[in-house]
């Protein structure tokens, strides 16, 4: 697994980090983590039925994503979570530490990144580094440097939200 400091450092690419009891959900991350800049984001790894294509899909904290709907948007067949052990195959996470920054550890490109319009817009955005015992809060220049330096290209759509009934 990579030095994701050494990493961020060597790229230039500038952070703040704030240290926190360890969250594994975005309920707990607001109770525990402290206020902070940057748009809230919540990570889901998602897998499509045969499990050969994988996508990390980067959104607001408060969206719940109509995964249906986006199968449909992406084109693929029915799009489920990514159980614990393709997460850490793919990425080197631990559920509760999924980031966009567990790119990092993706050098064969098996995961493809789709980021929600508004928090790609966003100024800045908060990301576990790795491990959920803290965050870091980067700018929106430093997340482009760093998906340059990571060779991911990001999907920048809409991703459907989950109507509350």
């Amino acid at each position: 697994m990579s030095d994701i400091y050494s990493f961020l450092e060597q790229h230039q690419i500038e952070f703040e980090k704030f240290e926190h009891p360890a969250v594994f959900t975005c309920e707990e991350a607001e109770e525990l983590t402290p206020d902070m800049a940057g748009a809230h984001t919540k990570n889901l790894l998602l897998r499509n039925k045969k499990g050969d294509k994988h996508f990390l899909v980067v959104v607001g904290y408060d969206k719940s994503v109509d995964l249906k709907a986006l199968s449909s948007v992406l084109g693929e067949s029915k799009l489920s979570f990514a159980s614990p052990e393709r997460l850490m195959d793919r990425l080197g996470l631990e559920p509760g530490a999924v980031t966009v920054l567990g790119l990092i550890n993706d050098l064969d490109h098996r995961v493809s990144l789709i980021f929600d319009e508004a928090i790609w817009n966003a100024d800045a955005l908060q990301c576990h580094p790795l491990v959920n015992t803290a965050t870091l809060v980067i700018k929106h220049e430093g997340l482009e440097k760093f998906l340059k330096a990571t060779g991911h290209e990001p999907n920048v759509i809409e991703v459907p939200e989950r109507s509350s009934m």
